[in-house]
């Protein structure tokens, strides 16, 4: 049995010999191989030597995982299962509960159920934790508990799960779940009108397309493309979607790599929609990749203006790779540049600190657009009109890590109660509550400038210093520890923004947030009053 699993494991080592066998490494074989008959010997001499029983399947994958977390968080083995995770999120349609869900090792949370889905007529609500899925206890589950809350069409599944302390039981009847990229758009006024595009799947640019048709039609002289929070997805969307605004045959983005197939240009290849509609694109921290595409290539065009905060800057390209056994290797290919060729990737994830943290870019080389205006490189998008509440901190991210602001706001729904989306409103009193709410919780965050001086007191060195020194040390850790808690209320818009885009869902689903957005949110309100004024939207673009 042994041999058999070990002969599983080797096939797919030897075949990657022949994969960089056949590839632009040639030159670099020998040691590749080298190394390759170093490994399988170390893996067959500890699997048959080593004291207890191994498994060979278990060594390998953490083998592969620690290799490639050397190299940069997107570049990652794949397994059957994801494989196909990888395809439904490209799709953009699958079979399940239709909520979104993050996995701990006790339980499942409920993160957001989907309007009129079926976690959502199951009366799960955000916040709800599965701890049992049928007959199983989700903490006995080793890996991808999740999963099972998937299954084919008309299939039910029985739930078990603690809301606000009390275990509750549901049946989950299984739909088809389509994952719209464009969730919303709607006319804002008379002559704009306004697009969320969420994600790059399959759907992508037929979505928007109709949605920007649609709202043409209405009577839209004007669009706002809202990027924000979108991650990415497929390259060949980006580009279309970047087309609908731009003539045929214009330049978008530009691949380079070691690996000479990989060095592309990637031109426009359809007749656009409009080429002269005034557009604002609205962009934030988590906007990333192909979003950087879009919303990077229109501005080096000078064909739209960019509004809200610096985004994410990833450059990387990945592409699946097939190995064997309906295994994928998920690896970075490629950097890619926009129109005026700069680079917006962020992070070197080849030269870190000594936490093995990736360094940040902070050299930056001036580019130019099509009209000759300044942009820079390595620090993603960065907006032509920048909004206070779409940028983002240490402190918010560290609140949202730690699902502050969403237990915040699941105690919140279950105390308060509002009819309409116009009703909503998070007032000086609740965000007082919060900063209590914090104040309580065992919420840590530690500045890169206070953890540097306790290594510097933890260290040998802390020795020499004296005892006044050492007395000025601990006043100023308070101090900073006082600053942090008053940090709550020096970033308090950006918090405030994250707290009711967190609460609006629980009430209203993504639709009602959207309808606020469009009468409260500051990106939409400056872009809109933008469009207003045509000779200031010409100015910022240089005509």
């Amino acid at each position: 049995m042994k041999r058999i699993l070990l002969k599983r494991v080797l096939i797919p080592v030897i075949a990657i010999a022949f994969l960089i066998a056949g590839s632009s490494f040639k030159g670099d074989f020998f040691e590749i191989a080298k190394q390759i008959e170093i490994f399988t010997t170390l893996f067959k001499e500890l699997n048959m030597n080593y004291v207890d029983e191994t498994n060979p399947a278990e060594l390998m994958d953490t083998a592969i995982k620690n290799m490639l977390e050397e190299l940069d968080p997107y570049t990652k083995f794949l397994n059957e299962q994801d494989v196909e995770t990888f395809k439904i999120n490209n799709q953009g349609k699958y079979s399940g509960i239709g909520a979104v869900v993050r996995s701990f090792k006790d339980k499942i949370l409920i993160i957001e159920p989907y309007e009129n889905y079926p976690a959502d007529k199951a009366g799960l609500k955000a916040g709800d934790e599965i701890i049992k899925i049928g007959d199983l206890t989700v903490s006995q589950i080793q890996d991808n508990a999740d999963e099972l809350l998937k299954g084919a069409n008309n299939t039910s599944v029985e739930v078990t799960y603690l809301r606000q302390g009390q275990t509750k039981t549901t049946i989950i009847n299984r739909e088809a779940i389509e994952v719209d990229a464009v969730p919303f758009y709607k006319m804002i006024n008379g002559n704009t009108g306004y697009i969320v595009l969420s994600k790059f799947n399959q759907k992508a640019t037929k979505q928007t397309k109709e949605a920007l048709l649609d709202l043409k039609n209405n009577g839209a002289n004007n669009i706002i493309l809202d990027l924000r929070d979108n991650p990415g997805g497929l390259l060949t969307e980006a580009i279309n979607i970047t087309n609908l605004f731009i003539p045929k045959g214009e330049l978008v983005v530009t691949t380079k790599s070691k690996v000479k197939k990989f060095n592309r240009e990637y031109k426009t290849t359809n007749q656009p929609v409009d080429t002269e509609i005034p557009l604002v694109v609205l962009v934030n921290g988590r906007s990333a990749s192909a979003s950087e595409i879009v919303s990077g290539s229109l501005q080096d065009l000078d064909r739209a203006v960019i509004v809200g905060a610096r985004s994410f800057g990833k450059g990387l390209v990945q592409r699946p790779l097939k190995l064997t056994y309906g295994t994928q290797l998920k690896v970075t290919i490629s950097r890619y540049y926009t129109a005026s060729g700069r680079c917006i990737q962020s992070l070197d994830y080849w030269n870190r600190d000594e936490d093995g943290n990736a360094l940040k870019n902070t050299k930056f080389q001036d580019f130019t657009t099509k009209n000759g205006r300044k942009v820079q490189d390595r620090g993603g998008v960065l907006p032509d009109i920048e909004i206070a509440t779409s940028k983002t901190n240490a402190l918010t991210q560290s609140l949202i890590n730690d699902n502050l602001i969403f237990d915040f706001a699941t105690d919140y729904f279950y105390k308060n109660t509002f009819d309409e989306v116009s009703d909503f409103n998070i007032g000086e009193s609740e965000y007082e509550n919060f900063k209590s709410y914090v104040a309580k919780s065992s919420f840590e965050f530690e500045t890169k400038a206070e953890k540097a001086l306790k290594e510097v007191m933890a260290s040998e060195e802390s020795n020499l210093y004296s005892s006044e020194v050492t007395d000025n040390y601990k006043s100023l850790l308070m101090a900073m520890n006082k600053d942090k808690t008053a940090a709550l209320e020096k970033y308090r818009k950006e918090i405030q923004k994250n707290l009711e885009d967190e609460i609006l869902k629980r009430y209203f689903y993504r639709n009602g947030l959207y309808e606020y957005h469009l009468l409260h949110d500051e990106a939409i309100l400056t872009a809109t009053a933008l469009l207003k004024d045509n000779s200031k939207y010409k100015e910022i673009l240089g005509y």
